[in-house]
């Protein structure tokens, strides 16, 4: 087997890397350390998160640096903070034993003017954010004109998070003729682009297969109702006592109310998201390093940080919006050698995006069930008696033993096991006792696997969803004894949280749109409209004869309002990014038009979300992070 030694490394650095238990290189070291050292090329590396690339890149760019030269020769690209300190911080571990070496970090959040200064001192390796950097290079407070290394860290993200102007504009202040090394876990069209901008004829270099997620990490998919989200979570977690596991959510608003949720209801959790305050940041990381934290839930940016190889699980909260970053999310977990699991809690609405992941990670995804309340009380309890059994007795309570023993002399030995361990299965067993089964509505749809001819179908929009307590089965059924027509007469059916999507032969085009023309159902308007494309088109609602009314379940706010033009068969197009107002008063209409309100209007200003409404239920775009 391959060792560090016959990789081609120093003496400085072989005696650092028996300092810190290294072994033997990884795949992505073993190929590419000997590549850097001998040639002066540059290099196009792909491979998973927490495969060792730090190492990779970290071990050459050390060793072929002059130590004798205060001059800045080598320069570190990364996406966040967190991975710019982690970088730095492993770059002075490698480098102990080699005297005269500096290491500077350079991020936003700290004093631009001690970074400055420690850069004069002389640095031969900046690791540095694209953004500060760029700006430090404005104010001309470093000079990159004689590097002769540079590389591109997690290249695929820095992109994802639009900082291409950034990256081309600092190095266009490097030589022409310097080392660059591009590091990525992914190869999305935009690193194709660096790579073939600013790389001459780089050699490439594969760890398993392209955008493929690591062998060590298994994938399962939980599907639930979207107001079962929460709820599931809490159930993934104590179905797994020893959890430790990053929870990804997709904005920094929900990354902060989840936690707050986890820690209001008992979970040790931390959010970690761009609105904390770096020192905020750094208090949580640390948490969680010394495991403190078992739960930290985080947004994709600021996890980019996160290099924690003890790791069980990876709980993908909401999907990313771009599918590709749930590489990075399962390669938070399964790293140095460790197992993983990566968990996906998905609607019925987004479970067809798995079969895009799959094809991504070219892994099997295993769709699987929410435990019951009864399998958590049972796994808990189990894991109860273990931590009992391994626990190891502490001398100190020695001294308190005799008068804990007068206490519980009464007691025989089963009833002191039923009470110790009641003590601690109490909370569950009363939480989930009368909990509801959260898969029970999600049985497979049958006319998926049936073809239907689309020139002789329509596609309708309806303003019912999962938040009316409607599954594709219920809604099916409503639909079927509304229109009295077959089972099979309806089909392709999509319930979204606050809408749905439905088909029915052209033959019943117009039975449908005749019933739903001032539909009510319980006091509220249930519109049915014919749509260009549902979901599965990925276009929006087409227009409809009826008349519009905005709906509400209660009789209060929330719903959809729309104002119709055209015949019963015109099919128009629905503009996504605008927000509907919300009445229940068809009669308020041109009132509601005419003043303002602190409802939601098609202005497309923010919407501030109560307690009941982390998110909005259907439309408008919330900030990223």
């Amino acid at each position: 087997m391959t060792t560090f030694h016959d990789l081609g490394l120093n003496e400085a650095l072989l005696e650092a890397v028996k300092d810190m238990g290294f072994e033997h290189p990884s795949e992505v070291q073993e190929k590419t350390i000997p590549i850097l050292l001998e040639k002066e090329t540059d290099v196009v590396s792909l491979a998973q998160t927490g495969t060792g690339k730090t190492a990779a890149f970290g071990f050459p760019m050390l060793q072929k640096i002059d130590l004798k030269s205060r001059t800045t020769q080598g320069l570190i690209l990364s996406p966040t903070r967190e991975l710019c300190l982690q970088i730095t911080q492993e770059l002075k571990n490698y480098s102990k034993h080699m005297k005269g070496i500096n290491v500077v970090a350079i991020y936003g959040g700290a004093s631009i003017t001690d970074q400055a200064k420690a850069v004069k001192k002389g640095a031969q390796i900046l690791v540095a954010t694209p953004g500060r950097m760029q700006d430090m290079i404005r104010r001309k407070l470093v000079n990159v004109s004689k590097i002769e290394y540079c590389v591109l860290d997690e290249a695929d993200e820095m992109l994802n998070m639009g900082f291409f102007e950034d990256i081309t504009e600092i190095l266009s202040h490097t030589p022409d003729d310097k080392s660059t090394w591009l590091f990525s876990a992914t190869m999305p069209k935009e690193v194709s682009v660096i790579a073939k901008k600013f790389m001459y004829n780089p050699e490439e270099i594969t760890v398993g297969s392209k955008n493929a997620g690591t062998k060590n990490v298994s994938h399962e998919y939980y599907k639930v109702s979207g107001r079962d989200r929460y709820p599931a979570l809490r159930r993934l977690a104590d179905a797994h006592p020893d959890i430790f596991s990053v929870i990804f959510c997709r904005t920094k608003r929900d990354t902060q109310n989840v936690a707050e949720k986890l820690i209001e209801d008992g979970y040790s959790a931390g959010a970690l998201h761009g609105d904390l305050s770096q020192n905020q940041r750094d208090m949580v990381m640390k948490s969680f390093r010394n495991k403190q934290i078992q739960m930290l839930v985080a947004t994709d940016v600021a996890a980019r940080g996160i290099d924690v190889d003890n790791v069980t699980h990876v709980i993908n909260y909401q999907l990313p919006d771009e599918i590709e970053t749930y590489t990075h999310r399962s390669g938070r977990t399964g790293r140095a050698g460790n197992q993983g699991v990566s968990m996906i809690i998905v609607t019925q609405s987004e479970s067809r995006k798995i079969r895009t992941i799959e094809k991504i990670i070219q892994a099997k995804i295993e769709l699987k069930k929410i435990p019951t309340g009864i399998e958590i009380c049972e796994t808990q309890l189990y894991s109860l008696a273990q931590k009992i059994k391994n626990t190891e007795v502490n001398k100190e309570i020695f001294n308190y033993l005799p008068k804990v023993e007068s206490e519980l002399n009464e007691l025989t030995k089963e009833e002191l096991i039923q009470r110790l361990v009641s003590v601690e299965f109490a909370r569950f067993h009363n939480y989930y006792k009368k909990a509801k089964d959260l898969n029970s509505k999600f049985e497979d749809n049958p006319s998926e696997g049936v073809k239907h001819n689309k020139k002789d179908t329509t596609r309708y929009f309806i303003n019912v969803g999962e938040r009316d307590d409607y599954n594709w089965t219920k809604l099916k059924d409503f639909l079927k004894e509304t229109l009295e027509i077959g089972k099979d007469d309806v089909f392709h059916v999509d319930v979204m949280e606050s809408f749905s999507f439905f088909n029915t032969h052209n033959s019943f085009r117009e039975k449908v749109l005749e019933k739903f023309t001032d539909f009510q159902l319980n006091g509220r308007y249930i519109n049915v409209e014919v749509s260009e494309k549902g979901p599965r088109g990925r276009g929006g609602r087409g227009n409809s004869g009826s008349k519009r009314r905005s709906y509400n379940k209660d009789g209060g706010s929330g719903g959809y309002k729309k104002k119709f033009k055209g015949s019963r068969d015109s099919v128009g197009s629905y503009d996504k990014n605008k927000r509907r107002s919300f009445d229940n008063n068809p009669d308020s209409k041109k009132k509601e038009r005419n003043t303002s309100s602190s409802r939601r209007s098609h202005s497309g200003a923010k919407s501030s979300y109560g307690p009941k409404a982390n998110k909005p239920g259907g439309f408008g775009r919330r900030s990223r992070s």
